[in-house]
């Protein structure tokens, strides 16, 4: 069975300034739980891995002020914290953590090309990418200002410090509809805030939210504002925004989780590496493997679906064994 298309390569924007030229076995691109958990693995390997931390190091876990979901911290860690444990744990191994940020990439030989910061090239047998994805947001100056304050993008992560409060849900898809269910199993109130006058999300995941008694949908509302003392007390809506029917309407709540999507962080190796529509680099199922020998994908780069911590730390396990297993394979 034929998993992934034919791929037309391409690299016209490589950078011609390059100062610098380096020979490594095994480069990690990302540093978030699934970048340092292959770099935990594949030094342990005696791969001696060269990780590149990208412009936000320890990924979007460090925007997070309490972890409770992730194993082995039972009293919950902050995620800056969680992240430097990991960071230090990697290092103890022999990684060469280094701050820089990928921007070209060249997969069409068996050493694959990585330019860092548009002037070093990394030579390298394998690669792992774990460049993670990024939530999308409203823009809305509060969402900064309260970022770790009552604003979150993901339920599953931060649900619980919202116990039997109020908050609201941005959005009209699937994602929004499950993340609206699971806050309902929690909270007092959830409403769900929808720009158009219907839900984009399945039928089945429509049927759940009108039959979840707690959830309230509010049609044709839109988030313009957060307000509150020291962290999120409400948010301002406008109703039928454009019509003659506008109106001005502010509701009381405790968070604000926003549902309207992820950007995966993949636009420099999708010239190489297939993706889905979204951005998603595609892997063969039940492994790291992209359809390029000896480049692997971990993390939310790979992962649409569960988007969590720990099992993005799980691919980075398994992206760290294909890679020793393949790096082996390839000096026999």
């Amino acid at each position: 069975m034929e998993l992934f298309k034919h791929l037309e390569i391409k690299n016209e924007n490589q950078p011609q300034d390059i100062k610098s030229t380096e020979k490594v076995r095994c480069l990690i691109i990302g540093s978030g739980p699934a970048g340092y958990t292959a770099a935990i693995y594949t030094a342990r390997a005696n791969l001696r891995p060269v990780l590149y931390t990208g412009l936000q190091m320890g990924g979007q876990l460090t925007t997070t002020t309490e972890v409770e979901n992730f194993p082995g911290y039972p009293d919950g860690i902050s995620g800056q914290a969680l992240m430097e444990d990991l960071k230090r744990q990697a290092e103890r191994f022999g990684t060469d953590v280094r701050f820089g940020t990928v921007t070209d990439v060249d997969f069409t030989g068996p050493v694959h090309e990585v330019i860092v910061d548009g002037e070093k090239m990394i030579e390298a047998n394998a690669v792992i990418i774990a460049t993670g994805a990024t939530a999308m947001y409203l823009g809305l100056e509060a969402e900064t200002r309260y970022a770790g304050m009552g604003v979150s993008a993901c339920a599953t992560c931060d649900g619980f410090f919202y116990k039997g409060k109020d908050v609201a849900v941005v959005g009209g898809g699937d994602t929004a509809a499950e993340e609206a269910t699971y806050l309902a199993g929690i909270c007092r109130k959830v409403y769900l805030i929808v720009r158009r006058n219907e839900l984009r999300a399945s039928k089945v995941m429509q049927r759940e939210v009108l039959n979840t008694p707690n959830i309230e949908i509010m049609f044709q509302h839109q988030a313009i504002d957060l307000f509150g003392e020291n962290g999120v007390e409400g948010a301002v809506l406008v109703k039928k925004k454009g019509t003659p029917e506008e109106e001005i309407v502010k509701l009381k709540i405790d968070g604000f989780f926003l549902a309207i999507g992820h950007k995966p962080n993949s636009e420099v190796f999708s010239k190489f590496i297939e993706t889905d529509q979204v951005g998603y680099l595609k892997t063969i199922p039940g492994t790291t493997k992209t359809h390029v020998p000896g480049v692997f994908a971990a993390g939310d780069v790979q992962d649409p679906v569960y988007r969590q911590a720990v099992s993005a730390a799980g691919t980075g396990c398994m992206a760290a064994i294909d890679a020793e297993r393949y790096l082996a394979e390839i000096h026999k």
